[in-house]
């Protein structure tokens, strides 16, 4: 047994606006949506995130999830350069003792996702 793909959904009661927030700040492109946005796919390269309205069978009052996005990208100062001054950020750029230089910043939900590069 052989697991393929990862591909992440994370809620929002603002789907449109999330999908947005992926093209315009991160560069990732909109691979389909329903017709009432309540489900999108988006990719960049090799990575892709699914966004949902949330689903009606569970409890939802805001966007939380107690992880992260990890993306593992080529030129993580480059991106910091374009992201730092125009997202929230949680961690500013560093190389840490695990071997890979890395930020954090909130998407617009609050989700927070990590961009690294191996040192």
């Amino acid at each position: 047994m052989k697991f393929a793909k990862l591909r992440p959904v994370i809620y929002s009661k603002q789907v449109k606006y999330t999908v947005e927030y992926y093209i315009e700040m991160l560069g990732f492109t909109c691979n389909g949506y329903t017709e009432d946005w309540s489900w999108a796919s988006l990719s960049r390269d090799e990575v892709e995130i699914m966004i949902s309205y949330p689903n009606a069978h569970l409890p939802f009052d805001k966007p939380q999830f107690t992880g992260s996005l990890y993306i593992t990208i080529d030129n993580v100062d480059e991106l910091w350069n374009q992201l730092k001054e125009v997202t929230i950020n949680c961690y500013e750029l560093e190389t840490f003792d695990y071997g890979m230089r890395e930020f954090a910043i909130y998407d617009n939900n609050g989700y927070l996702i990590q961009f690294g590069q191996p040192v």
